[in-house]
């Protein structure tokens, strides 16, 4: 771990007064930004409109710094949640942005909340906004990219490098706090990714209060156990000059050593009240004392605010010291609302300027309040400073690459007794071969269960990726079956158990369509009851445009023997309602095949979309899919499958539907069989797609954009009867079947917690047994 002291140097770009004028309107303008949300523009609503005006103030000479000085075109920054004013204001002077969005902050088209890649009409590298996952964004884009770079790229000196470009996150303190962020940085496969650099905000303070014993020593001793390398950047040259003096060495045990909140208080103090509380009671007070006694009374306020993270020497010595063979993380000390009435007080997370502090701010930097959005002149040396950054950071645009065509049917029939998990793994090998092109674009991804769940064939075939290749140890052991070839050329990528990773890095595998041009096609497999678990990074990657596929397998209680714990109840609510995203649960692998190529077939391009897979390990017997040997009748039930669902039974005569879903359709069948024994006939309808079926229903009754023809072949109006829905799931996802043409039902499914047991014990237990369907289907229709 290194410590800096600030270097005598200046800046590359421009003096060092250049760069703290800039500074300086970076937070004039990003103060003005919020300001003019909260005090100026109309909000006829009376809501807080809010902004972190203290939070932007820490974030400005970090900013600053980086971006002009550092940042080259190839460079990729994700940036705080609570700064993102301040990247508008740069965006501004850089001339990424027009003025008319500066009064826009948190209004409707305007300026989003945190800074958002889909949304926001400026230049975004990574949306953030939820704690951790905008920090760990950038190391899963440094791994897409590197796989791009090794599949498909053409820049020799970029593969010398082992990378095109830092990938930097500006991390707040509190963040760190999140558990994701951790299980990201120890993951073992970023110990070589030396493109990644974390800047850490380090202002002591939470969203409540000033974190009492923040233990910056320990978090510089967690990044270096994970491999990093670590800089902390403490003090800046104030601070640093007084330590030179006679007593210098008392004033550092003495600031190092006391509380943060402690300090805290003191960035409050007026010079008197620093003399009478900075020399402390210790034995080193009276050196202290008579060290401040001469110091000017405004060098002395300043001098103590005076942290690394807001000196530009400091900063700048520390990022010379990145070492590109590893992550690195620079941890700089600053004071949260820098610069600002509000610097260093305990509650200034959401305070606000009032309009006599926004116009005493606007006196002491020369800006006019009523307007307030003023660019350098050209012919000025800050001016012209930012048309050279602008013109350095300028960035090519991104060559469009439509992704390889994707069969929408292999052609295949499966025949015998199979499982829709072990389906996954077997169209995979199969697209290599009726598909070479598509198949080279896809990259699957799992938290070390890729043995477990039917992918072992898959990855013998393409091997492994890693930054770069190892010796494959077990490569001559004949009793290995599954081999583990690692190189930078495998299409397969394992991360450690920890499901946010997972699907962080799915989120950035699915946008480098749009980041570098190269679409690709990721697969995500993780085991069902811990969708839930990756769920929010998962949702919000889809939110910033990464378009995956996520494969939950093995689902529900059919997962018997493994209890409560492994047994998932909700995901298929889950795939009902997440946004940009279909999702299907296959009851035969034929299904697997169609649904699972419809959703290769959305990825990489504008307007795609994410999919949501939920298989199972139950052996099922595929004559029982009825699948049509007529060409044009087969292409008729594969449509109706990726749709959302398609008649596997219809009777003249039926009194009863059973609409049923992936592992249930074996039970669902043998009910339809016992109820024509008793002289009931029932339909069955095999439901592939819930989501579908349900946005169908919402565009036919006029609440969006859909087509609805699967409602007239699943559900025609002829053939209305009362209906039985059953799924290994919560039994409410099929409820609303019944509102189609307004029949009587029952909703069968699974409402508590798992239990241990038999599949026909843990079926009965939960009521979705064969009886249980019989019962239900004599109950809805009177007999």
């Amino acid at each position: 771990m290194t410590s800096i002291s600030p270097a005598d140097r200046r800046s590359a770009h421009g003096t060092d007064d250049d760069l703290r004028t800039v500074a300086e309107k970076v937070l004039w303008l990003s103060t003005s930004i919020i300001h003019h949300a909260n005090r100026i523009r109309p909000n006829p609503s009376g809501l807080k409109v809010g902004g972190h005006q203290a939070s932007c103030a820490s974030m400005v000479s970090i900013m600053t710094s980086l971006w002009f000085e550092q940042l080259q075109p190839g460079d990729r920054v994700s940036v705080k949640p609570h700064a993102s004013p301040v990247l508008h204001a740069i965006n501004y002077l850089l001339g990424e942005l027009d003025e008319k969005y500066l009064t826009t902050l948190r209004s409707y088209g305007g300026l989003q909340s945190y800074p958002s890649r889909a949304k926001d009409p400026d230049t975004v590298d990574y949306s953030t906004g939820s704690v951790g996952i905008g920090a760990t964004a950038p190391i899963w884009g440094a791994m897409s990219r590197r796989y791009v770079d090794a599949a498909f790229g053409d820049d020799d000196t970029a593969a010398a490098e082992g990378f095109r470009g830092r990938q930097y996150s500006l991390v707040g303190d509190a963040e760190l706090d999140e558990g994701a962020v951790w299980e990201a940085v120890i993951d073992p496969g970023i110990a070589e990714l030396g493109e990644i650099v974390w800047i850490v905000d380090l202002n002591r303070q939470s969203l409540d209060r000033v974190v009492p014993n923040f233990a910056a020593r320990r978090l510089e001793k967690m990044f270096d156990a994970a491999g990093w390398q670590v800089i902390t950047v403490t003090f800046g040259r104030l601070l640093e000059d007084l330590f030179a003096r006679s007593g210098g060495d008392a004033l550092r045990r003495r600031i190092v050593d006391m509380p943060n909140p402690e300090y805290q208080r003191l960035l409050r103090c007026s010079a008197d009240e620093l003399r009478t509380r900075l020399p402390g009671s210790g034995d080193d007070a009276p050196a202290i004392a008579e060290l401040i006694a001469d110091v000017d009374d405004t060098m002395l306020t300043e001098s103590i605010r005076n942290l690394g993270g807001h000196d530009l020497d400091a900063l700048r010595a520390a990022y010379a010291r990145i070492d590109d063979t590893r992550p690195t993380v620079i941890i700089a000390y600053t004071v949260k609302g820098f610069g600002l009435p509000t610097q260093g007080h305990p509650q200034n997370h959401s305070s606000l300027l009032t309009v006599e502090e926004y116009a005493a701010l606007a006196a002491t930097q020369g800006e006019n309040p009523e307007s307030p959005w003023a660019r350098f002149p050209s012919d000025t040396s800050a001016g012209e400073l930012c048309s050279q950054v602008a013109e350095r950071l300028r960035r090519d645009p991104v060559p469009s690459s439509r992704p390889p065509a994707v069969p929408t049917d292999i052609g295949r029939t499966p025949k015998g007794t199979a499982t829709t998990q072990a389906a996954l793994g077997r169209v995979l090998l199969d697209l290599t071969r009726a598909a070479p092109d598509a198949a080279r674009r896809v990259v699957t991804v799992s938290p070390d269960v890729s043995s477990t769940t039917n992918l072992g064939g898959w990855v013998n075939k393409v091997g492994v990726w890693s930054s770069s290749e190892r010796h494959d140890w077990f490569g001559d052991d004949a009793e290995t079956i599954m081999h583990w070839r690692e190189a930078p050329t495998g299409q397969h990528m394992e991360l450690g158990i920890a499901e946010t990773n997972l699907v962080g890095l799915m989120g950035e595998l699915g946008a480098t369509w749009s980041r570098w041009g190269q679409p690709l096609f990721p697969i995500g497999v993780m085991y069902d009851p811990f969708v839930e678990r990756a769920l929010e990074p998962w949702s919000y990657g889809i939110y910033a445009g990464g378009q995956s596929i996520l494969v939950g397998t093995p689902s529900g209680v059919t997962l018997a023997a493994e209890g409560g714990a492994h047994q998932s109840i909700k995901t298929p609510s889950i795939g009902l309602e997440q946004p940009g995203c279909v999702s299907w649960e296959p009851a035969f692998a034929i299904d697997v095949e169609w649904t699972l190529l419809a959703a290769i077939g959305r990825l990489g391009r504008p307007g795609g979309t994410s999919a949501y897979l939920r298989l199972s390990t139950r052996p099922v017997d595929q004559s029982m899919a009825n699948v049509p040997a007529d060409p044009a009748a087969r292409e008729r039930r594969r449509r109706q499958v990726v749709a959302g669902g398609y008649p596997l039974v219809r009777r003249e005569g039926a009194v009863v539907t059973i609409a049923a879903m992936g592992a249930m359709m074996t039970e669902a069948l043998a009910a339809a069989e016992r109820l024509e024994q008793i002289g009931l006939v029932a339909d069955v309808l095999c439901i592939t797609s819930p989501g579908e079926l349900y946005r169908a229903v919402q565009a036919r009754q006029g609440h969006l954009e859909a087509e609805t023809w699967i409602l007239d072949q699943l559900l025609p109006a002829e053939r209305a009867t009362p209906l039985v829905t059953v799924l290994d799931g919560h039994p409410h996802t099929l409820a609303f079947l019944a509102t189609v043409n307004r029949v009587a039902s029952t909703s069968l499914g699974v409402s508590d917690f798992g239990q241990v047991g038999s599949l026909d014990e843990v079926y009965r237990h939960h009521r979705i047994d064969t009886d249980s369907i019989v019962r239900a289907a004599l109950d809805v229709t009177g007999r």
